[in-house]
């Protein structure tokens, strides 16, 4: 398996002094337990819980204190009690509630030793069945490969380094943006990638999708709360992905005849299970984002990959040379949507947009970021610059002299007037660094 970013993020939190259980939350497949043991050879001994096995689970089913029922987990393991850098992955922690009480007493009398947990559903199940000790423990999210994962796992290694350091040269654009365009053909889920990477074969991905949405689709009984919300959200999971990038109406969803407060439940659940998000729209200019809950949202998936097999668009997205060209340009939106989400470990990471706020008025702008105190505007278009018109509207309201197009073809920026005369610049980059935008942004541009 290819080196996942996540790595990374688990070594800074292993050289906290005061380093917490750390809990990894993320939809079913997108490589948890993968991430662990490929960290786990960072240290002396590595012990591996699996909670769905009884005898596992029996380990925290008692009333001893935590050395013992450590010493019991050491035995189990069959390993020897260490001296040196030990790590602890709890897995499938959902089965225990005992487990989950007991990463307190880990945090508060086994300091040394470093403890991460795991769990399938678990999002549908916090606060519900199961409570983790307040200030005791801390999260991080684990999400498909970004594109730069999938040029590790294909090799790239010095294009990969390349794009990391945003230096990839003109002569070279066409291969990366070409493979951009097969990363969005098949998605970020690690077991299609690694699969893609050793085979080189799209036609057979069609069975790992299909297993992963079977997965899904199991999994509906196992959260929601009762038999006529699990029909809800199946139908979801049948009919939504069709529906990826576009805004939507949550009442009567897909020409159903759920209404809003049925069908919004049901989206709740799937946004907790990470395998959607409803982005509302925000109307400012300036920070604070604050989003409009009564007006329409964007629906966004956890995978392009996905989307294409459900919405069955693989084979025009394949034959595009511009992902812009393939299904009224959602599935780049998707990506784009999709590539930002993966550059952030933290829960509370979120896609945002923005409209005008007035009656009748269709300006609306593709994503917003904030940068400091300033709201950058961000189009996935292509065309002339006239036409990129609710992006205009946007600047010549806003404080901020920088605006970002993303698109296919090399980087490049235009100094650009409003209307009224107002300058600023506009940023065209290429679609291989949108998980590099904040960065980027912030590196080009004192904002």
């Amino acid at each position: 398996m290819f080196e996942r970013n996540a790595i990374e993020q688990l070594r800074h939190w292993a050289s906290k002094s005061k380093r917490k259980p750390l809990v990894l939350r993320g939809a079913r497949q997108v490589g948890k337990t993968t991430l662990v043991n490929e960290f786990s050879k960072y240290f002396d001994t590595y012990l591996y819980l699996n909670l769905e096995i009884p005898h596992a689970h029996a380990l925290f089913e008692t009333d001893r204190s935590i050395e013992e029922i450590l010493i019991g987990i050491y035995l189990y393991c069959d390993k020897p009690v260490s001296q040196g850098k030990t790590l602890l992955f709890i897995d499938e922690i959902q089965n225990s509630p005992k487990a989950v009480m007991q990463l307190r007493y880990f945090y508060e009398k086994t300091p040394d030793l470093y403890v991460i947990a795991a769990g399938s559903l678990l999002e549908n199940l916090i606060n519900k069945q199961i409570s983790f000790p307040v200030g005791r423990v801390e999260y991080m999210a684990v999400r498909p490969c970004s594109f730069d994962e999938f040029l590790c796992a294909l090799g790239e290694k010095e294009l990969r380094k390349a794009l990391i350091e945003k230096r990839i040269p003109e002569n070279i654009h066409l291969k990366t943006i070409s493979l951009f365009n097969t990363f969005t053909l098949i998605g970020g889920m690690p077991e299609v990638v690694n699969y893609y990477a050793q085979n080189r074969d799209l036609v057979s991905l069609n069975d790992i999708y299909e297993t992963l949405l079977q997965g899904y689709k199991d999994d509906v009984r196992k959260y929601a709360r009762n038999e006529a919300m699990a029909h809800v959200i199946t139908y979801i999971l049948e009919r939504g992905w069709h529906f990826a990038a576009q805004r939507i109406a949550v009442g009567n969803f897909a020409g159903s005849s759920y209404k809003a407060r049925e069908m919004g439940e049901a989206f709740r659940t799937l946004e907790k299970a990470m395998l959607l998000e409803l982005s509302y729209p925000t109307v400012g200019y300036k920070p604070p984002v604050i989003p409009e809950l009564k007006r329409k949202p964007k629906l966004f998936w956890l995978d392009t990959g996905l989307v294409n097999y459900v919405a069955k668009i693989q084979k025009e997205v394949f034959s595009v040379r511009d992902i812009l060209d393939a299904w009224r340009g959602n599935i780049a939106e998707q990506m784009v949507a999709q590539e930002l989400l993966a550059a952030n470990c933290k829960l509370s990471a979120k896609r945002d947009f923005w409209v005008r706020d007035a009656h009748g008025a269709d300006a609306e702008v593709d994503f917003i970021l904030q940068i400091g105190d300033k709201i950058i505007p961000v189009e996935v278009k292509t065309g002339h610059n006239s036409k990129l018109k609710s992006l205009h509207f946007f600047m010549e309201n806003s404080s901020a002299n920088l605006a970002v197009r993303i698109w296919s073809h090399p980087f490049s920026v235009d100094k650009i007037k409003t209307i009224s005369g107002k300058p600023f610049d506009l940023y065209n980059i290429p679609f291989y660094y949108t998980g590099m935008l904040l960065q980027f942004i912030s590196e080009e541009q004192s904002i």
